[in-house]
């Protein structure tokens, strides 16, 4: 920790005292505290959110395929041996 360092001025023959100046140092309220882990933990719920979007995304598009390939196979004729 620092400490305050006073010196001594004189002014027409008088001594003067003169404080260094103090820095203030901010404490965190209980709301600024909140809001610092509260971004910590949406940062990883978007993270995991856009990685849901892009599985959903992912199995859509698995689904059309699936579609196409049951609708070739029902309309295709049986071939003669």
């Amino acid at each position: 920790m620092s400490r305050s360092v006073s010196t001594v001025s004189t002014v027409k023959g008088i001594d003067i005292m003169q404080a260094a100046p103090v820095r203030a140092i901010a404490i965190p309220t209980f709301s600024d505290a909140f809001r610092g882990i509260e971004s910590l933990l949406m940062s990883g719920a978007r993270r995991n959110a856009w990685t849901a979007v892009l599985e959903d995304r992912r199995r859509a598009k698995d689904r059309v395929e699936t579609e196409h390939v049951l609708e070739a196979a029902a309309t295709r004729t049986p071939q003669a041996t």
